[in-house]
């Protein structure tokens, strides 16, 4: 009897994966941002803004591989990551990250509170977006 409880829960999440293919709204997502370092210089303050993410319970990784920006970028899409963080020089001295969706809009340079605020809210709100 207690195996039938595995059997529903596996069924469920292959119902969800199926659904969604993978794009998992952000609330629902592994790994709801990846952060992607422009350059090995720029790793310091990508971990800064990983700590603050965490700090408020978001699942983040930090892409500090030697790989082109671009490459980051497609392989972040690729395993459907919800949010891309881009940080570089600009970046860092305007204190900002520039933030790409995983349907591929740019929202451009944004505070990190700001940020904070808006994934905090998506994820509160359980929010569906239709065009992932």
């Amino acid at each position: 009897m207690h195996r039938a409880i595995f059997g529903s829960l596996e069924r469920f999440m292959g119902i969800l994966i199926e659904h969604y293919g993978g794009a998992f709204p952000l609330w629902l997502a592994p790994i709801q941002v990846q952060i992607i370092p422009i350059a090995d210089r720029h790793i310091e303050y990508a971990e800064n803004i990983q700590h603050q993410l965490q700090s408020e319970s978001v699942r983040v990784l930090i892409d500090s591989r030697s790989e082109r920006m671009n490459s980051k970028i497609r392989e972040a899409q690729i395993n459907k990551i919800p949010y891309m963080l881009i940080v570089g020089d600009r970046e860092i001295e305007a204190e900002t990250v520039g933030v790409r969706l995983r349907s591929g809009e740019d929202l451009g340079p944004v505070s990190i509170y700001k940020l904070i605020d808006r994934i905090k809210s998506e994820i509160a709100s359980k929010y569906i977006d239709s065009k992932t």
